[in-house]
């Protein structure tokens, strides 16, 4: 009983803090403009980059970034792995190359991008090895 109550527990909290990373353009654009919220945009080599790994582990996958996130943004990811184990599907790559064309032309990562809900650029910013409190304050200095 005792191991069916912490596996519930368990997944309530994954669920509370879980966070979705959208691959598709338009549908943020639209999640965006029906939740009247900014697009927060990321450009990452998620399996080569070390500096990607890094702003993943230590600010998107913290609770503060979620909790933040959740309230304020739509999330967009624009990945771009090497290895052929983590090979995105075709429709994916080629909606990732048309964003790094119009948003990352110096092929930049990591790259972040804050958009408005139209796509219109707000702001750019890189990562520095910070703590997420450190980075979600400089996040909403740059969007206010």
């Amino acid at each position: 009983m005792k191991k069916i109550l912490i596996t519930i527990t368990l997944l309530i909290t994954s669920l509370t803090y879980s966070q979705t990373w959208k691959t598709n353009f338009e549908e943020a654009k639209a999640t965006a403009t029906e939740q009247n919220k900014n697009i927060l945009l990321v450009f990452s080599g998620s399996d080569w980059c070390g500096p990607c790994i890094k702003l993943d582990k230590n600010v998107w996958q913290s609770a503060d970034f979620k909790t933040y996130a959740d309230e304020k943004l739509v999330l967009l990811r624009a990945d771009f792995p090497k290895k052929k184990g983590n090979a995105l599907p075709e429709d994916i790559k080629n909606e990732n190359l048309a964003l790094a064309e119009k948003y990352n032309k110096d092929g930049f990562f990591p790259l972040v991008v804050v958009l408005d809900k139209t796509g219109k650029v707000i702001a750019k910013k890189g990562y520095e090895n910070q703590s997420a409190t450190k980075y979600i304050s400089e996040l909403q200095a740059i969007i206010k």
